[in-house]
């Protein structure tokens, strides 16, 4: 595995840690262990897919760094 699979590969299993652990009852979605573990999860996806040049997960991930970024403001104030 190069550095762009390592990257890809520690942000995905952020955001599946975070799913299961929500889908267990162990975190809240609104808690901010699970916004961060999304947040940095998504960027780490993102960025791998950045380096693939793969537009499908660019997309997706960006946008999952938006949400969890926005539930994180959203948190705070």
């Amino acid at each position: 595995m190069n550095a762009t699979d390592w990257i890809g590969f520690v942000g995905v299993f952020q955001i599946l840690i975070a799913y299961t652990l929500n889908v267990s009852g162990r975190l809240n979605n609104n808690s901010l262990t699970f916004i961060l573990l999304n947040l940095f999860g998504a960027v780490l996806a993102c960025l791998a897919s950045v380096l693939m040049k793969y537009m499908p997960f660019i997309l997706l991930e960006g946008v999952w760094s938006m949400v969890s970024l926005i539930a994180l403001i959203k948190r705070n104030h």
